[in-house]
């Protein structure tokens, strides 16, 4: 399958993340991450991006980005090139140390910049690699909460005065945010459009016109869940769960099931996790998508009404 283009414009906000070739280790020791964020500060000055996160872990790296006019694609060659260069001297190696394609998602800032922030700062809780997010020394997690000095390579009075004008109080309410318990998970951040946009229906819409490639608008998995859909098809159909779960063979009843079924697939689901909601035998998942062409009108009147959640 052929690699999708980078969606690039000026002012453009990315997470993203890079990993290790074959997933090995990207540092060896402490002198190699302290090369690593000189690189990055260095191609911050060069090319004028905002840095609004990072962690670097083992193996991988995440990165929030807003660029100005150099699209990221010139930016991410540069630093890994260079850090590679470095790398493959210094430790006597060849060859590539990046996995062949980074993965940067175009996300709306306006929604996305503080969960983000959360999620990329947890990093290491979750990796359990450390008990308190502040004995983490490779994130900028310590550069907003105040226990490091203020520093070039990020910009955290963008972000800070969202929580407050003034700072200390900023600083205090963005270590309260960071930990209100409310965990922001993979499926949050990772829950995009053409596997590439995070982002509203509205900030896609922008996004496309902004965009000279190919978008295709396609349904994110796992958007909505099994029972938003089937309270979609009841407000839609008339047909109660209760029903839909049942086994009458009615043609309202059955083309209900059928467009609940049909639906659940488009937004991600699999075969076995909409049989098992519906208390039914998988075959009839793989019988009814068959018959998908039938029902597409049925299916984009039901549409309408899940979209509607979003408002």
């Amino acid at each position: 399958m052929a690699r999708k283009p980078r969606i690039e414009y000026e002012g453009a906000f990315y997470h993203v993340i890079i990993r290790g070739n074959r997933r090995e280790k990207i540092f060896g020791d402490r002198k190699d991450i302290l090369k690593y964020l000189e690189i990055l500060s260095n191609y911050k000055k060069r090319y004028q991006f905002y840095l609004y996160s990072y962690v670097l872990m083992s193996n991988h790296v995440h990165l929030l980005m807003e660029v100005g006019r150099t699209p990221l694609s010139k930016i991410q060659q540069g630093i890994n090139q260079s850090y590679t260069m470095y790398f493959n001297r210094r430790h006597k190696t060849v060859g590539h140390h990046f996995q062949g394609r980074y993965k940067a998602i175009l996300c709306d800032r306006d929604v996305y910049l503080l969960s983000l922030i959360k999620y990329i700062h947890m990093n290491p809780l979750r990796a359990k690699m450390v008990r308190e997010l502040q004995d983490y020394n490779w994130s900028s997690h310590n550069f907003y909460a105040g226990r490091e000095k203020e520093n070039s390579i990020v910009d955290t009075d963008r972000v800070l005065r969202l929580f407050s004008e003034d700072k200390p109080t900023s600083r205090r309410l963005y270590r309260e945010f960071m930990g209100d318990g409310l965990a922001i998970t993979r499926d949050d951040i990772y829950r995009t459009i053409d596997q590439r946009v995070l982002g509203s229906e509205e900030f896609l819409d922008n996004v496309i016109e902004r965009y000279d490639g190919e978008l295709k608008k396609e349904k994110r998995a796992g958007e909505y869940t099994l029972a938003e859909i089937a309270k979609c098809v009841e407000d839609s159909k008339g047909t109660t769960l209760k029903q839909i779960r049942g086994k009458s063979k009615l043609a309202g009843i059955s083309l209900s099931r059928k467009i609940f079924i049909l639906l659940a697939v488009e937004y991600g689901y699999k075969g076995k996790e909409i049989a098992e909601y519906l208390g039914r035998d998988p075959a009839i998942i793989s019988m009814t998508l068959k018959d998908k062409e039938i029902f597409e009108a049925d299916m984009e009147w039901v549409g309408r009404s899940i979209k509607k959640l979003n408002f």
